[in-house]
């Protein structure tokens, strides 16, 4: 196959060229490629393809709203070619053979992450050298924060001894209990709980404290807040081994969407303000925010259809990732495949890739001025608060291991 008319991203930067495919690797790039397999990327940047730190695929167990198989087509549409699936299932993956269920290594890849604490229940350590062995290198409680300081203390301790990296969701039961929103005028406005800045910032200082105590490499989940940036950036300007993630959703919308009441506006973190939205823009753009991870997170409708407080948190995002921060960052070209897939890449210890000869076949085509209507999706679910909405930049091709596993149908071979 080739991939014709594109700008790659090469060693040099980005460059006009093409790209011929075989048995999973590009094996030529240059001018005016021949062959009868051609793929048009006139207009588009070509580059390694996008990666996610953070998918729920919620199997096993909730099926319902999404399996493995449905959760890896819809990461192909929005460009993704690896997936770093959470563990907060049912069983949750805090033992080996969990893990070697969920994991998948042809076409999309689905690398599971493991639990910090047995059953996520915060009271005993998970079976960090079995998930070690089966190929975890993520640990993380995702959807509870490891309020134990001293419990958390101790995994970072093993983990930092493994190499692997100790991510965390940063919310203080306390400080966050009964919270639907976030806690500021338009939560007063409209007389719902809210969940203050602080329930995240203060767990992310007491972690960092214990960064610099362990030496564990670690990695905040879903940043939403301005004091949370700031706390980052004073990790790295420490030498502290920090990287951080932001969700497509926390850089295009603020908690003035929650006053239409629609519950496709209900995540964890909950939307913030104008403010802390113009702060995680900057901090991508900036590099203090490492990286975009979509926090994808399907609900089946009847379990959205319900009032706001009585919802679950939760929206997808894989398959409008790529286009949602196009349009909200505006990042060069070098910068976008750096943040969507470069920067994932190095958090898991893998080495990012160009487009070269000898270089793997996972390739992303991304055009930044298509626009198109979010809708309908691959995902068992539909609760996206892109739905019905026109976005800028959109994916037009996808190959994992040398394999089309997307292609846009307005792009023919």
């Amino acid at each position: 196959m080739i991939i014709a008319n594109g700008t790659i991203l090469t060693p040099a930067g980005m460059e006009r060229a093409d790209v011929r495919i075989a048995d999973g690797k590009i094996v030529e790039t240059g001018d005016h490629l021949t062959g009868e397999a051609k793929f048009d990327a006139s207009g588009a940047w070509v580059g390694p393809g996008l990666v996610d730190l953070h998918t729920h695929l919620r199997e096993p167990g909730q099926q319902w709203k999404e399996d493995i198989e449905s959760g890896r087509a819809a990461a192909a549409v929005g460009g993704f070619t690896t997936v770093v699936a959470m563990p907060n299932t049912d069983p949750p993956i805090d033992s080996g053979h969990v893990a070697d269920h969920v994991r998948r290594s042809e076409g999309v890849e689905v690398i599971p992450a493991g639990c910090l604490t047995r059953d996520r229940a915060g009271r005993h350590l998970a079976h960090l050298d079995e998930l070690w062995r089966s190929g975890v290198r993520l640990f993380t409680d995702d959807g509870d924060t490891v309020a134990d300081a001293g419990l958390l203390r101790r995994a970072m301790e093993y983990i930092a001894q493994l190499g692997g990296v100790v991510a965390q969701h940063a919310e203080d039961p306390g400080l966050a209990r009964g919270g639907h929103m976030h806690e500021g005028a338009v939560s007063s406005r409209l007389g719902i709980a809210g969940l203050p800045s602080a329930a995240e910032e203060v767990v992310i200082a007491r972690d960092l404290r214990l960064v610099e105590v362990t030496g564990c490499r670690y990695h905040v989940q879903h940043v939403s807040t301005a004091g949370t940036v700031d706390l980052i950036r004073w990790a790295k300007t420490a030498g502290l081994d920090v990287t951080a993630e932001v969700t497509p959703h926390h850089l295009v919308f603020d908690d003035r969407e929650v006053e239409s009441m629609d519950p496709v506006f209900k995540m964890y973190p909950p939307l913030r303000t104008p403010d802390d939205v113009a702060a995680v823009i900057e901090g991508l753009r900036s590099g203090v925010i490492d990286c975009v991870a979509t926090d994808h997170a399907p609900h089946s409708a009847h379990e959205k259809d319900v009032p706001f407080e009585e919802a679950p948190r939760g929206v997808i995002g894989l398959e409008t990732a790529a286009g949602a921060v196009n349009e909200a960052v505006g990042l060069e070209a070098e910068a976008f495949f750096d943040r969507m897939a470069d920067a994932p890449r190095r958090i898991l210890g893998r080495t990012p890739h160009r487009l070269e000869v000898g270089a793997p076949a996972d390739i992303v085509v991304f055009d930044p001025t298509a626009e198109w209507v979010a809708g309908p999706f691959r995902s068992r679910s539909e609760n996206s608060p892109w739905r019905g909405r026109t976005i800028r930049g959109r994916v037009l091709l996808t190959v994992a291991g040398g394999a089309v596993v997307y292609q846009n149908e307005e792009r023919k071979t």
